[in-house]
C-alpha cells in the first residue's frame, strides 16, 4: 500500500508569519518536521505542499519533494487534496508543518488502522487531556464510541462531568477522571490519515453547520456520515504558534543535540 505523508506549508501564518522557515538550531522548522516524518516506518514518501516559492526553495535545498499548489486554498486539507488528485497513492497523511518535535511513531500509530481494516477510511489521534486543557477553548476535545470512532469534536468541555459532591470537583485538578464512570477526557491531536478517495470526497464537500459553528473542519466529515477512527496515544505535541512557542522549541531541540 502506498502511504504518502504530506506537509501543507504556507508562509502567511497569522500570528507568526514565515514560521515554517524559522531557524531552529541551524535548520528551518520545516526541515525538522520533514526529517522526523521521513522516519515513520509506514510512509513511502514525504511531500511538502506549498504555494510559496520561498518555502519551495528551502525545501528543495534539503532534498524534499515539493508540490506547488494554488494560493487560493483556505485550508491544509484543500492543499493536500489538490496534490492527491495528481498523485498515485492509497493513503495520505496530513502532517502539521509547525510541530518540529513530532514523533514518527505516532504517525505510524495513526496510519495503522487503515492498514489493518479496509473499512476504516479516516483516522486521527488523541491523548488524555489535563484539567487545564479540558477547560481551554483553544484545545479541541473529542469523545468516541465503543469502537473508537469519533462521536464529536468540540472546543467546549466534553463529556460534561456531572458531580454530586463539590469535593469531587476540587479533586479533578489533580487527576482528571470522573469518580463514578472512570471517564478520562481526550484532547484531539491534529494529525489526519485519509484514504485517497476519502480525502478527495471530503475536500469537495460544502462547509457544514457544525463546522461553521465550532470552526472545526473535521466536523464536516462527521456531519456527512463518515466515521473517523481515533487512536489514543501517550504523546502531546509541541506546536509553534507564537514567538514564545518558538523559543521553547529551540530550547527543547538544543537539549536533544
Amino acid at each position: 500500500m502506498m502511504v504518502v505523508g504530506m506537509i501543507p506549508a504556507r508562509y502567511a501564518a497569522t500570528r507568526l508569519p514565515g514560521k515554517v522557515l524559522a531557524d531552529i538550531c541551524g535548520k528551518p522548522m520545516l526541515r525538522h518536521v520533514y526529517e522526523r516524518a521521513a522516519r515513520a516506518a509506514t510512509l513511502s514518501e514525504v511531500i511538502i505542499a506549498t504555494d510559496d516559492e520561498r518555502i519551495a526553495e528551502a525545501a528543495a535545498g534539503f532534498g524534499a519533494r515539493v508540490e506547488m499548489t494554488s494560493p487560493e486554498h483556505k485550508s491544509g486539507t484543500d492543499r493536500l487534496a489538490e496534490v492527491a488528485q495528481r498523485l498515485d497513492c492509497d493513503v495520505a497523511v496530513n502532517i502539521q508543518g509547525d510541530e518540529p518535535l513530532i514523533d514518527p511513531r505516532i504517525i505510524d500509530r495513526a496510519v495503522q488502522p487503515l492498514l489493518d481494516d479496509a473499512s476504516v477510511c479516516m483516522a486521527t489521534l488523541a491523548t488524555r487531556a489535563t484539567a487545564h486543557e479540558w477547560a481551554a477553548a483553544s484545545v479541541v476535545k473529542v469523545v468516541c464510541d465503543a469502537r473508537g470512532d469519533a462521536l464529536y469534536f468540540s472546543r467546549r468541555q466534553i463529556p460534561y462531568f456531572r458531580l454530586d459532591d463539590p469535593a469531587q470537583e476540587a479533586a479533578l485538578a489533580g487527576d482528571l477522571v470522573h469518580p463514578v464512570s472512570g471517564c478520562r477526557p481526550l484532547k484531539h491531536i491534529g494529525l489526519y490519515v485519509y484514504r485517497r478517495e476519502t480525502l478527495l470526497w471530503y475536500a469537495d464537500l460544502p462547509r457544514g453547520v457544525l463546522e461553521a459553528t465550532e470552526s472545526l473542519e473535521q466536523l464536516r466529515v462527521l456531519e456527512n456520515g463518515c466515521p473517523i477512527r481515533v487512536v489514543e496515544v501517550d504523546y502531546s505535541p509541541v506546536g509553534v504558534d507564537t514567538p514564545e512557542d518558538l523559543e521553547t522549541v529551540r530550547r527543547l531541540v538544543e537539549a536533544q543535540l
